[in-house]
């Protein structure tokens, strides 16, 4: 019987074992995309257990413990960490087949040396142990980015950030660059005039700037901007339900935005033009700093209104989108490529049957001026386990060049998620090992195609995004 997760976990060839183990393996880690908080990295957080580090915060278990008939108050509410830990333990058999399954127990192999299945009968034994690991320096938050060799890590900040924490990681570098990501969409958000608001009178006070028209509004995004490119920025992001890119003139989007400061609804027509304005205006100034634009495409988020009410956002009740992307997103692009500015930029989809969809857009617009320099991003959120990650690749190789590909990235908010890199690197040299294996890809090229494995587990990142 073959031994659950050893070391040739997914590896199902000699090739794709000598790819993993020869080429994969030794990499280091750049997490260019995650949501980590930057004042934990910067004050080096200590854990209080294995409660906090896995359970604060990832609303992909607290997803799974929903659907397993665990209330609230073990997830989310006020019981004690062992008591929430002692019902994800009940939950984790249950959540065979599931990715958390392999998630769990390769953070327990990679991060605490620990091989024993989760479930009720070991929830005691591996929480005292994990607990105890915690006490330990190396077990801190800069402690576990270290371990995994992790050599870049970029946030997501709003552009009212004032970057405090960022400042004094640089002030205080500890092995890992920590940067700053660009991401604006609250500046977007017209559809709620009050929290809007609120919120440019936040971006009047950061940017020293009175913001009385939409010329103002985007002298003071890129007053931080600018801040944000001093303190290393190089990546931008927007998380979108779908492009926008409809016609307008200036004049609309100003009396738009009249109407917004003034308190007052928008119209669907209106909130579309409004966000075609400024998705193509953050691009422009992206394009000038030579930062690289990020687009995540196809989230339908808060739909549970009564937990929403309770919990806030990014609590487990978003879900994939079905909204029409490819006219628009096409749209934005040429735009941008025709007017000669448009970043490196990377596409993301949560909707699988975009795949070929955004594949195809993105590569419209290559230019021959960068090898890679417009990208189908990593399988993401929901697709982020094996068959999207599988799906993903394949749709890069069959449309693109999958040796071109900046390849993984956490999209988390946890520290104990590193392993996903492995988790991804061993799809990927088992992806190409079935091929040599069924005389697909030519075995005489071994050493071509462990770089490949090289430059997308690292060196294309490395080199894409001038880290």
């Amino acid at each position: 019987m073959k031994k659950f997760m050893d070391e040739n976990f997914m590896l199902d060839s000699d090739e794709a074992q000598q790819l993993y183990h020869e080429h994969a393996a030794k990499m280091p880690i750049i997490d260019y995309h995650c949501h980590l908080i930057p004042q934990q990295i910067a004050e080096n957080h200590q854990f209080r257990g294995i409660t906090e580090a896995w359970l604060g915060g990832d609303h992909y278990k607290w997803r799974a413990m929903r659907a397993n008939g665990v209330t609230e108050d073990y997830i989310t509410g006020d019981k004690s960490d062992w008591e929430k830990f002692e019902k994800w333990a009940y939950t984790v058999p249950y959540t065979m087949r599931n990715p958390l399954y392999h998630w769990v127990h390769l953070e327990l192999q990679k991060i605490f040396g620990i091989d024993t299945l989760l479930k009720p009968e070991t929830a005691k034994e591996i929480y005292d142990a994990t607990n105890e690991k915690f006490a330990q320096p190396e077990y801190r938050a800069q402690g576990l980015m270290q371990k995994f060799n992790v050599e870049v890590v970029c946030t997501t900040d709003d552009p009212i950030d004032d970057l405090r924490y960022h400042k004094q990681i640089q002030n205080n570098p500890f092995g890992t660059k920590v940067l700053p990501t660009w991401r604006p969409d609250k500046a977007m958000a017209i559809e709620n005039p009050a929290a809007w608001n609120e919120y440019i009178g936040k971006l009047e006070a950061v940017s020293g700037k009175s913001i009385g028209s939409y010329a103002d509004l985007l002298d003071a995004l890129k007053i931080r901007h600018d801040f944000f490119a001093e303190m290393g920025c190089k990546l931008s992001d927007h998380g979108l339900e779908t492009f926008y890119q409809v016609d307008y003139i200036d004049a609309e989007i100003e009396a738009i935005f009249a109407k917004v400061r003034g308190g007052k609804e928008v119209t669907p027509a209106e909130l579309e033009k409004y966000r075609s304005a400024m998705l193509y205006d953050f691009a422009v100034l992206d394009h000038e700093k030579n930062w690289t634009q990020q687009f995540h495409v196809g989230a339908i988020r808060n739909n549970n209104t009564r937990m929403f009410e309770r919990l806030g956002p990014d609590t487990g009740y978003d879900a994939i989108h079905d909204e029409r992307c490819a006219a628009a997103g096409n749209k934005l692009l040429n735009r941008l490529a025709y007017a000669d500015k448009l970043a490196k930029t990377i596409l993301y989809n949560l909707n699988p049957g975009d795949n070929e969809v955004l594949m195809t857009m993105a590569y419209n617009f290559n230019d021959g001026s960068e090898a890679g320099k417009m990208q189908f991003g990593s399988g993401w959120w929901f697709l982020d386990q094996e068959v999207g990650m599988t799906n993903q690749m394949n749709a890069l190789s069959v449309l693109g060049l999958l040796s071109r590909f900046v390849g993984m990235l956490t999209d988390s908010r946890s520290f104990l998620s590193y392993p996903r890199h492995e988790y991804f690197r061993r799809i990927l040299c088992n992806l190409l090992g079935e091929d040599i294996k069924k005389g697909k890809l030519p075995a005489s090229e071994m050493a071509f195609i462990g770089q490949m494995v090289e430059d997308i587990s690292y060196n294309n990142a490395k080199r894409f995004f001038e880290f």
